[in-house]
């Protein structure tokens, strides 16, 4: 190859490839243990992982180590007992180098989300029959200062069976959907749900002990 080619060739590569380190997200590594397997419950039972303790930590402290404010929405479902839910999401957060989105769920009672979804500026019907609310800014500010309750973890690495086994150990007990063909791996003293597909994409949730109960039972 002609010298002057190649050293074009070259320097075109090289452009690239910084280009392609520009365009990744920061990769979250402050020295604390944020890896999914990694948790724990404190001398109050709740649950430990990534960092966060759920029903303390705020969505405030979640955005700080996140980098990113994400996107907060109200959604009410038919469920005339739990009918408010709210969540923040999060796409594409590098975590140990491990890449996912998050749906964090905070905790807030149902009087206060009743009044945001009076306030709500948009209302969305969904597929599901849920209805997602886009929030009024205000409202939105003031849930940063809120706990988290739950935490849903999507990562973009396929995992077998061998290697959840390996890295969060044997399930309690195992559920499938029969329609969906999805595999539960209940570990209901560690707070955790891990959902697997048959083509191996997962979700993991955790919640306190407390709340396993009904994390479980739209499961039955």
């Amino acid at each position: 190859m002609d010298r002057k080619i190649f050293l074009s060739v070259l320097g075109a590569a090289i452009l690239g490839f910084f280009a392609v380190l520009l365009l990744m997200p920061p990769t979250v590594d402050d020295g604390i243990d944020r890896l999914p397997w990694r948790i724990a419950q404190d001398a109050s039972g709740r649950t430990q992982v990534f960092g966060f303790t759920l029903g303390q930590t705020t969505l405030a402290e979640v955005r700080e180590v996140f980098g990113e404010t994400g996107e907060i929405n109200l959604f009410q479902t038919p469920d005339a007992a739990q009918a408010y839910s709210v969540e923040a999401f999060f796409e594409q957060i590098y975590l140990k180098r491990l890449r996912a989105d998050f749906v964090i769920t905070l905790d807030v009672d149902q009087s206060t989300l009743s009044a945001m979804h009076d306030r709500g500026l948009r209302i969305s019907q969904l597929a599901s029959g849920s209805k997602k609310v886009k929030l009024n800014p205000l409202d939105a500010e003031t849930l940063a200062r809120r706990p988290i309750r739950s935490i849903g973890y999507l990562p973009k690495a396929r995992l077998d069976p061998a290697l959840i086994e390996q890295r969060f150990g044997v399930p309690t007990e195992r559920l499938t959907e029969t329609k969906t063909g999805i595999v539960h791996w209940l570990y209901p003293e560690r707070g955790l749900d891990i959902g697997r597909d048959p083509a191996g994409h997962l979700i993991i949730q955790y919640v306190n002990r407390d709340d396993f109960a009904r994390l479980r039972a739209p499961l039955e």
